[in-house]
């Protein structure tokens, strides 16, 4: 079993062997708290020290709709944090469509904060023709992005691991560990098990990390078929 500085490697691996004559547009998909930010800051790391192209971090949470344009559905429930919580025609038409073929590769790598309450004063760069982009968030390879994408990387916990560091992580800013996991349990979770049964992202990435154990994920693509 690998340690996470030769995974990362590997990963590095992967994305610098994609050629394209545009800038590269990677994915790093996994449900909450699977520890998709912190691998996709890891592995830009490891590029800038291998690779003198520019690299480009997107965090998606910065592409969420406001909660007031969020009316389909109860705002806590499932299927609004499923199908509503991101703009993905904005994800599509300010980053990832500018930085594909014949784009203009003018883009904006965010539009609100996190919690989507403030828009962001972001303004629009205009990315190098080799660049790399680094794009981590959930539900990235729903059928509105997943064409965008030239390599997509799934990480893989169980949802025991996604409710423990889940209510781990957001007890700091919820009332009590007891809301986050309430949280976890009855709108998180639950739409990211709709993801799943939809999508199959595992099975639809291109690379899967199995990210149970941080000191030593576990690398793996999956099979064709």
């Amino acid at each position: 079993m690998a340690d996470r500085a030769a995974v990362l490697e590997k990963l590095a691996d992967e994305v610098l062997s994609i050629e394209r004559d545009h800038p590269v547009r990677v994915a790093v998909d996994g449900c909450s708290a699977a520890g998709k930010t912190t691998l996709a800051d890891e592995l830009a790391d490891v590029l800038r020290l291998r690779t003198d192209r520019e690299l480009i971090r997107a965090e998606i949470d910065h592409f969420k709709r406001a909660p007031e344009l969020r009316t389909r559905y109860p705002l806590e429930s499932p299927e609004s944090y499923y199908f509503e919580m991101y703009d993905c025609d904005s994800i599509r038409e300010r980053l990832l469509v500018p930085l594909g073929s014949g784009g203009d590769r003018r883009y904006v790598n965010g539009l609100r904060d996190s919690s989507a309450a403030e828009v962001l004063d972001v303004p629009v760069r205009t990315a190098a023709p080799a660049a790399i982009l680094i794009a981590d968030g959930a539900f990235l390879q729903r059928p509105e992005l997943n064409d965008c994408w030239d390599l997509s990387m799934y990480v893989h916990v169980s949802f025991e691991t996604v409710l423990r560091r889940g209510t781990d992580r957001d007890a700091a800013w919820m009332d009590s560990p007891e809301a986050a996991a309430h949280r976890y349990r009855t709108r998180y979770i639950p739409g990211e098990r709709l993801y799943i049964k939809r999508v199959d992202p595992a099975a639809r990435a291109h690379l899967v990390i199995d990210n149970e154990n941080p000191a030593r994920p576990i690398l793996t693509r999956p099979s064709a078929g």
